[in-house]
């Protein structure tokens, strides 16, 4: 018999305050992205957040929900995103990750959308014929130093033992990057890292629309799904790197005239851009960019911001070897797009969702 037990921020709180969460073989949930979930201001006292599957008492499985909201007409529209899904293999035939999908499509009344999923859940998600591909983004990934070892192993297992002779292609082939880079060239413009969003960001991000406000970004930002540490075997999801950091950016005018603000995400040498404001064009972002991308050494960047990728495409400094297309895609329940106004468009930016937390 397959038993579900849901958790609310209250529930969810005192089964990580417990230790509970760490007694199973496998763990649901880390602390750190628990107590992520619970401060989302987004998230209501009595919204599920976690769903755990028992089968004759062992742990089988779980879904993960990241409550989401739009305002529509001035009134707030719920919705969740569907963060993680797991089942223990010990537990396939048993039909218990569409048992986890009807509890929280209850949960939510069928209000549910998902992106950033493997071609594997893909299929399920196929399966269950509730879902729509809708509002696709279109992006680019550009690489500006080689990885080799680390790619390659990835995606062909029998080459691992060759990984010393990729570590040694790379450093080889990398320095011959830095040579046609050049000496790093500081913007002259002024410009601002921080680890935050400061009051003058949040009164420039004002004048634009956006799904999160200046408060609820810097909510993630101090607590992060993942940590810089050594992996949680455990945990089947995205936890710990080597390298994850956050970092708010101002960009100024010739005139110290606040032009651009971003933030920027940075794990394990690759980059991607959240979120990006501007209102006079991307001229002095681009300059910023390019040292940023050089000082930091980043291995790629993927981008789904549309003006800049237009302006990156073009430029002649820009740092980059190689760039491939990429797709973003949206699944919704066709209950949930039933419910949103006709022709209604979300305006995502790249880290809207659960995007900007891994």
């Amino acid at each position: 018999m397959i038993e579900l037990k849901t958790y609310n921020r209250k529930q969810l709180q005192e089964f990580i305050a417990s230790g509970d969460f760490l007694k199973y073989d496998f763990m649901p949930i880390t602390r750190h992205r628990a107590e992520s979930h619970i401060k989302n201001p987004k998230a209501s006292d009595e919204q599920t957040l976690l769903i755990l599957a028992f089968c004759e008492g062992k742990l089988a499985g779980y879904v993960g929900c990241f409550p989401d909201s739009f305002i529509i007409d001035g009134n707030e529209f719920s919705y969740a995103w569907l963060s993680t899904l797991y089942v223990s293999s010990e537990f396939r035939k048993k039909r218990i990750p569409k048992k986890l999908l009807k509890k929280v499509f209850e949960e939510y009344d069928d209000r549910i959308a998902i992106t950033e999923f493997t071609k594997e859940a893909e299929a399920l998600y196929t399966i269950m014929g509730v879902f729509e591909d809708v509002f696709p983004k279109q992006g680019k990934r550009y690489y500006f130093r080689t990885d080799a070892a680390k790619m390659i192993p990835e995606k062909k297992r029998g080459t691992k033992v060759l990984t010393p002779l990729f570590q040694i292609t790379d450093i080889a082939a990398n320095s011959l990057i830095a040579l046609k880079n050049g000496p790093l060239k500081k913007p002259k413009f002024k410009f601002e890292i921080l680890d935050h969003i400061d009051t003058e960001s949040s009164e420039f991000m004002s004048k634009f629309e956006s799904r999160r406000n200046a408060d609820e970004i810097n909510i993630f930002i101090k607590n992060p799904w993942v940590l810089e540490g050594k992996k949680e075997e455990k945990y089947l999801f995205s936890s710990y790197a080597n390298t994850f950091k956050y970092v708010w950016v101002k960009v100024y005018d010739d005139n110290n005239v606040l032009t651009a603000c971003s933030l920027l995400l940075l794990r394990d040498g690759y980059l991607k851009i959240p979120y990006l404001f501007s209102e006079s064009g991307l001229d002095y972002f681009t300059d910023f960019l390019n040292y940023f991308i050089v000082k930091h050494k980043v291995k790629a960047l993927t981008s789904y911001q549309k003006e800049l990728n237009e302006k990156l495409n073009v430029s002649k400094t820009f740092p980059k070897i190689y760039q491939r297309d990429f797709k973003r895609e949206y699944l919704f329940h066709k209950q949930l797009l039933n419910d949103l106004p006709e022709d209604f468009d979300p305006k995502y930016q790249d880290g809207d969702g659960d995007c900007m937390m891994t």
